[in-house]
């Protein structure tokens, strides 16, 4: 255990004794210091503090006292199992709606056990090809020279931009080439990078309701932020061009969370809106493309992009696994441009062997299996979940089905959000409401009577048996 770094004030705030006590029980407090955890000596924090030792006794001893830490003979100091303890604040729930408006504060939810969780974020791991990658790891390792250890090109390896280039065309439709690919540690990295091309003040059109964490990321930039209401179209064209943006953030192929798909007339009315002026941009998110149960795969927006507006994101995060941290952007070459004068002295953030890796899973084929088999894993529980459905058309309106790994269902009765979710949580389900994807006014397309199911992560036994539970409380 090392020494706790405790800034303490000499200036009569409080008691040495009782600043060290107030530190220490606030760190185990909020999980930074863990259960069973050795703390250091009284002898050592004292000396290190420049304290006395009597004052750090006094702290600990307060601290054993209250069954935050306990004395083990010639061992030390522990930290006790602590889950009784925690009484955090509790937020006030900032998804209700207020004026027809949603807060965009979310209340710090209650640690709560489920058994059955549809979180539309999480993807099925079971599946996932462990022996195939371990396989690729170990061989590079083995033929690696010291090329691969060094930093590398700042916009990737080319060989993975061009195995990227050559997938998204075959499968997406995108038209590009390696120089315009730059690979990052996920979209998170790849969004804060387009900050500093497109500039500080710049105004964006986001879908609503959207995919929050990109909200986020846009707010944390001081960008103006223009929510645009969609219909069953997707972002509203005439919304966009009122919101006075100058770049429009949107998800045509699989809208994140509502399903929507954009038709053709749509994405032509927001790439004329693009080409209209200089300076602004669609940014194409596309989220969940990989995974379609009906009719055939939807081309790309960039794909239908004559012009050099659109700005096509991607990651590897759904189809392969979250953890594997390595994403894509396919800059226009105006904005190409642009990076190289500004940004390219920025190193890459992805590491060069766990580019060699992927650029082997996709080169060789893995990746391509790996789909198809994810393709019927996912297939069948989606019918399953459907399945689960019948008998419930009278009370809910479905939507968001045969395409991504996550459903909407609408209350036809008047029920609202909430009445929804808290009667699944009395039956240890967890469900989601729609309004936590919402930011500003709330169109009034999606009501605050909806919620959101995902079933990638349960098995199929899971499924059946979370949908029974629903039934019984819904019906």
């Amino acid at each position: 255990m090392n020494d706790l770094v405790i800034a303490l004030h000499q200036d009569g705030v409080g008691h040495l004794y009782e600043q060290i006590y107030e530190y220490i029980k606030q760190e185990i407090r909020k999980g930074k210091l863990l259960q069973g955890e050795r703390l250091p000596s009284t002898r050592s924090l004292s000396e290190f503090l420049q304290v006395s030792r009597s004052t750090v006794e006094l702290a600990y001893e307060q601290l054993v006292s209250e069954g935050y830490i306990e004395p083990k003979p010639y061992r030390g100091y522990y930290v006790c199992p602590v889950e009784e303890l925690f009484d955090l604040e509790k937020e006030e729930d900032g998804w209700e709606s207020r004026n027809g408006k949603c807060s965009g504060r979310k209340r710090e939810e209650e640690k709560k056990d489920y058994d059955y969780d549809f979180s539309p974020n999480t993807i099925d791991m079971t599946a996932f090809p462990y022996a195939t990658w371990k396989k690729i790891t170990k061989n590079i390792l083995v033929d690696a020279n010291s090329d691969i250890f060094t930093s590398g090109s700042p916009k990737g390896d080319y060989i993975l931009r061009e195995t990227i280039a050559h997938y998204l065309h075959t499968s997406r439709g995108v038209n590009c080439c390696p120089e315009q690919i730059i690979i990052g540690a996920g979209n998170d990295y790849l969004l804060m990078l387009l900050e500093k091309i497109l500039g500080r003040h710049v105004k964006i059109a986001m879908e609503n309701p959207t995919y929050r964490r990109a909200y986020r990321i846009f707010d944390s930039f001081a960008y103006r932020i223009s929510p645009v209401a969609m219909d069953n179209s997707g972002m509203s064209a005439k919304g966009l061009r009122e919101s006075g943006a100058d770049v429009a953030y949107v998800m045509p192929s699989h809208q994140y969370p509502t399903g929507i798909v954009m038709p053709i007339g749509r994405r032509m009315e927001l790439l004329k809106w693009a080409g209209e002026k200089e300076g602004r941009y669609l940014i194409e998110d596309d989220y969940d493309s990989e995974f379609r149960f009906k009719g055939k795969p939807v081309p790309s927006l960039q794909a239908s992009d004559r012009a050099g507006k659109v700005i096509y994101i991607g990651t590897f995060s759904k189809s392969i696994a979250p953890a594997i941290r390595i994403g894509y952007m396919v800059l226009p070459f105006p904005l190409l441009k642009v990076y190289e004068e500004k940004c390219s002295f920025y190193s890459t953030t992805v590491s060069r062997i766990d580019q060699r890796i992927l650029n082997e899973f996709i080169g060789r084929g893995y990746f391509e299996r790996h789909l198809n088999r994810m393709r019927k894993i996912y297939r069948e529980k989606h019918d399953i979940l459907l399945s689960g459905l019948k008998g419930m058309e009278k009370r809910f309106a479905v939507s968001g089905e045969n395409a991504g790994l996550h459903i909407l269902m609408q209350d036809k009765i008047g029920r609202k959000e909430k009445e929804l979710t808290q009667a699944a949580a009395g039956m240890g389900v967890r469900v989601y409401g729609l309004s936590e994807f919402c930011v500003g006014e709330i169109a009034p397309r999606w009501k605050m009577d909806t919620v959101v199911l995902g079933y990638a992560a349960l098995n199929k036994e899971q499924i059946r048996e979370g949908m029974e539970r629903l039934r019984k409380v819904w019906l």
